[in-house]
């Protein structure tokens, strides 16, 4: 069974780091690209981050640009997002997808984990 973990929200204040993990099972990351999704309640899912299966094509959304990078350990079967300079931007879910295609358009994106939630306090 396919599937996407993802790990490593928590609570942070402004100006804090926290690193997001999306391991696969099941299927191998390798052939995917995987992208980075926000989803505040109420909202929908915008693109945060996407890297290309072998990692050559990167690309930011401009609110992040400078503060977050996406990069995949295909050893390990995974992909990370570290993301620095946290503002409070408020709850929300973190989601990765794994599509053909690295694209900040959710749409692409065949499979999806479950989600790891995100405050950043005030």
């Amino acid at each position: 069974q396919l599937q996407l973990v993802e790990s490593g929200g928590g609570l942070v204040q402004p100006g804090g780091s926290l690193r997001l993990s999306c391991a696969a099972s099941g299927f191998t990351l390798n052939y995917y690209a995987i992208g980075w999704f926000r989803q505040a309640p109420g909202k929908e899912r915008e693109g945060v981050s996407c890297i290309s299966s072998i990692g050559t094509d990167i690309i930011y959304a401009d609110s992040v640009k400078g503060r977050f990078t996406i990069s995949r350990d295909n050893d390990k079967n995974t992909v990370y997002l570290q993301r620095n300079s946290l503002k409070p931007d408020g709850t929300a879910m973190y989601y990765c997808g794994a599509g053909r295609v690295a694209t900040l358009t959710s749409a692409f994106y065949a499979y999806w984990g479950q989600g790891t939630q995100d405050p950043v306090s005030s």
